[in-house]
């Protein structure tokens, strides 16, 4: 069996692609038609698997371009819709996982191009397209662009993280690029107001969308920065398509940017909308009312950080204070009078002077002492003092000899003794008894005899010969 299809990537002729696998399933199907040259009847569901297997074996998935409608977020998360032109539409579905994947959410009438696979939803036989990536028409191109854009300026080294400024803690005047329509604007001043109504505004208008937009920025940017009038500047607009966006994708916009006098903080769009513009700006905020709260602290906070401090210093004061206190206490418990003092310094020196009298006559005394050995050795022979010192010797020799003598006999009684306490000699002399069977074997555990079984039983003094009557265990 022979099935021809057609696909957008085959020339425009078409071309017959030989489907001979399923003609065999089919034969298995239908018990062998193609021997009986007989034609099949399908069921309803075979004629959906067949025609789904057939999409799923011939089309690879294909992008295609069309207006959304009928769009539909499902609770699950998936979206339902239908892409169509002026002739022609077709169903569409794209999972949850996908979905998230989207950087916008389409509305009704949205030019898109999705990239899928052609299936059938075999239940109800819809022919529908398996949605898998989705991007605004005409995205492909401005994509290409956006990436040119930033590569260059990441060569260049604007969209370094080091070379973006610190915001300043207490700013004084800021500045907001945007059109004085817009309303971002009202959000940005609204925040302000509410955060910190202390803090002056200056306003750049300027267009954020269209063809003059670009050229406006650049020159709203450079004003802001030859003035020098405001500590940090806002450039805020809405949400919108890329194509309302791209004003913030221009790189001369990225430029000015990275060339302000002072920190930019960009709050363009909404969470999933990225530019250029955030990239090299100094802070990137999800949205206007993200950027404002990045630009001022909360009045509030603010006064919650004085009040912190003080009471910190006026903590840190008292324990100074506290500190200092029990310094000249003690200060003043050590201070003594006058009188006092040379009294205890009077007594000192009479205390030394004694001990120098004292010290003279001791040392007078050894030096005499020293005169008068020096003096008797003289008068003595060498020989008698040598027999002396031999005698002395031999004293010392004899004494020392008994000591070690006696100390080693007290240690062998200790250990005799020690011995003699855990021998079974003494054991048995306090009382015990050591039970043998007949083979001469320890009795240790009543479950070694049985009733009946004669035993030695030895004693201090002797033994006896028992026999058991009972056994008992503990």
């Amino acid at each position: 069996m022979i099935v021809a299809v057609f696909c957008p990537e085959t020339p425009a002729t078409g071309r017959l692609v030989d489907r001979s696998p399923l003609e065999s399933r089919m034969a298995l199907d239908f018990g062998g038609f193609e021997a009986a040259r007989k034609t099949p009847v399908f069921s309803v569901s075979q004629l959906n698997r067949l025609v789904a297997d057939l999409l799923e074996a011939g089309c690879p998935p294909l992008w295609v371009s069309g207006e959304i409608s009928n769009f539909t977020r499902a609770a699950s998360g998936h979206w339902y819709f239908t892409l169509k032109d002026a002739s022609a539409q077709v169903r569409c579905v794209m999972f949850r996982g996908r979905a998230q994947s989207v950087g916008f959410v389409p509305r009704e009438g949205d030019k898109v191009e999705a990239r899928g696979l052609p299936g059938l939803y075999q239940a109800r036989g819809d022919f529908q397209l398996g949605v898998e990536q989705m991007r605004r028409a005409g995205a492909g191109d401005l994509y290409q662009q956006f990436l040119r854009i930033k590569d260059r300026l990441l060569a260049e080294g604007l969209l370094e993280t080091a070379r973006k400024r610190a915001l300043p803690a207490l700013p004084r005047r800021v500045g907001v690029i945007t059109s004085p329509q817009a309303a971002a604007l009202r959000d940005v001043l609204a925040t302000l107001r509410a955060r910190a109504p202390q803090v002056e505004v200056v306003l750049y208008p300027t267009p954020v969308q269209g063809v003059e937009a670009p050229a406006a920025i650049v020159a709203a940017l450079g004003a802001a920065s030859r003035r020098a009038e405001c500590d940090v500047v806002l450039l805020v607009r809405g949400g919108g398509s890329i194509e309302d966006l791209w004003a913030f994708n221009d790189e001369a916009v990225a430029r000015a940017i990275a060339a302000c006098a002072m920190p930019v903080i960009c709050g363009v769009g909404h969470e999933t909308d990225v530019t250029i513009a955030d990239f090299v700006a100094d802070v990137r905020a999800a949205t206007p009312t993200a950027a404002a709260n990045a630009a001022v602290p909360a009045r509030v906070d603010l006064l919650a950080r004085v009040a912190a401090s003080a009471t910190r210093l006026s903590q840190r004061r008292e324990r100074v204070q506290q500190a200092l206190e029990q310094r000249l206490d003690l200060a003043g418990r050590q201070l003594r009078s006058p009188a006092v003092y040379w009294q205890e310094r009077a007594s000192g020196l009479r205390a030394l002077a004694v001990r120098l009298q004292r010290a003279g006559a001791v040392r007078m005394d050894r030096a005499d002492d020293r005169l008068r050995f020096a003096a008797s050795r003289l008068r003595e022979p060498p020989v008698q003092g040598a027999r002396e010192q031999l005698q002395r010797l031999t004293s010392r020799l004899a004494r020392g000899g008994a000591a070690v003598l006696a100390l080693q006999s007290d240690r062998l009684d200790a250990g005799a003794h020690k011995l003699e306490l855990v021998s079974p000699q003494s054991v048995l002399a306090r009382g015990y008894s050591i039970l043998q069977r007949a083979d001469g074997e320890v009795v240790r555990s009543a479950g070694q005899v049985t009733v009946g079984e004669p035993l030695q039983a030895a004693l201090a003094d002797g033994g006896l010969a028992v026999q058991v009557t009972g056994t008992q265990r503990s």
